[in-house]
């Protein structure tokens, strides 16, 4: 049998997405398709929390690391990235690659992003753009977009760069209300959809930025991708089944019926939310659970603050890793281990997409099994 993902994405995709992505195809270039791509907006602009004027929503077909070069390709030459793990830190090596100045705030693993001192550096010296990521896959440390806009509102014309690829769709994000100029994120996380498609809103600061940029690329191109978007006509041939998949996707969860069958709550307890507060709701739910499992037993998420709202990275106490993920896949779990240099002193749990409360409990009560066995 095999094992349910739990990993930190790509994440367990429904029967009704594979069989919308299983429909017949259609022209990339007909009026169906165009159909398709602006259905999707009103979704999109619920799901980033934002609309035009202020912003622009787009998909393109490409991952989300395709959207960080295009957003610092379009931000300007000068750039201040808050390292805090691995994929922060992808966005100050994808600037360098680019040729930009780049000023990076590390900060150690398992902590946040380092948001008094980037004030700080803004404060002296002029930046385009400032990069940032809320949910840190690699570690589980997240942080709120409110709390980002506290800090760094005042930036001096600096584009604000978010990446929320284990944020977007588990956590509201309000792009307009904070102040967010760019926010990227891909499918195969909390929307539980398969990889493959890019997700974005942008500020028309930025859009204003990026058509002055003098090296803006084709595929990557965020003023043509946005304008080509906008009018449902892709320069170049889109992933369709994806895309067919994204729009059921956010119709469903917009509904708000799915959630019904995924959470522990009972329908008149959530009757008065909509489903994308349902799932917000729900994905806090299983961050909690997973916190309550671990403290139960001496652990704490990494960096002993609260866990991202889909992914947590847990120390498991000189446990030995890989032989406790080897028999979690005897049981019928597939879980991830820490990445890069925790590796081998943690695992990490992705309680996101379209997991349920109960298959969260079942979960955690095989882990605390193995863990009690040790």
């Amino acid at each position: 049998m095999r094992p349910e993902l739990w990993i930190p994405g790509p994440t367990e995709v429904r029967g009704d997405i594979l069989s919308a992505m299983a429909a017949p195809m259609i022209g990339h270039r007909s009026a169906e398709m165009r159909a398709v791509i602006q259905g999707l907006d009103p979704y999109l602009e619920a799901l980033f929390g934002t609309s035009a004027p202020s912003h622009r929503v787009a998909v393109h077909s490409c991952t989300a690391t395709g959207l960080m070069e295009m957003a610092l390709r379009g931000s300007g030459e000068r750039v201040l990235c808050l390292v805090n793990g691995a994929f922060s830190r992808r966005f100050a090596t994808i600037a360098e690659a680019l040729g930009k100045e780049v000023v990076r705030i590390e900060s150690p693993a398992g902590a946040p992003p380092d948001l008094l001192a980037a004030q700080q550096q803004l404060c002296g010296e002029t930046f385009d753009a400032v990069t940032v990521c809320l949910s840190e896959t690699s570690t589980g440390v997240a942080v709120t977009p409110a709390e980002v806009s506290d800090a760094l509102g005042e930036r001096g014309g600096a584009m604000l760069v978010v990446d929320a690829v284990t944020y977007l769709g588990a956590a509201p994000i309000d792009a307009a209300a904070n102040g967010l100029d760019f926010v990227l994120a891909g499918t195969q996380k909390a929307l539980a959809l398969p990889p493959g498609l890019g997700l974005y809103a942008a500020s028309a600061a930025m859009l204003e930025r990026a058509a002055a940029a003098h090296d803006r690329g084709f595929f990557l191109d965020l003023i043509r991708i946005t304008e080509a978007h906008a009018d449902g006509r892709p320069p170049m041939t889109p992933t369709i089944s994806l895309h067919l998949a994204l729009l059921r996707q956010l119709q469903d969860i917009e509904a708000g019926e799915v959630e019904l069958e995924l959470t522990d709550e009972a329908a008149e307890d959530l009757a008065q939310l909509d489903g994308w507060q349902r799932r917000y709701r729900r994905h806090a739910r299983m961050r909690d659970m997973t916190g309550e499992f671990l403290a139960a037993r001496g652990l704490a998420p990494l960096g002993g603050r609260p866990a991202s709202p889909s992914v947590t990275c847990a120390p498991i106490g000189g446990r030995d890793v890989p032989a406790l993920l080897e028999r979690m896949l005897g049981r019928g779990f597939q879980l991830a281990p820490g990445y890069g240099d925790l590796r081998d002193t943690t695992i990490r749990i992705g309680h996101m997409g379209d997991h349920g409360v109960g298959a969260l409990a079942g979960l955690l009560s095989a882990l605390g099994a193995e863990l009690g066995a040790d």
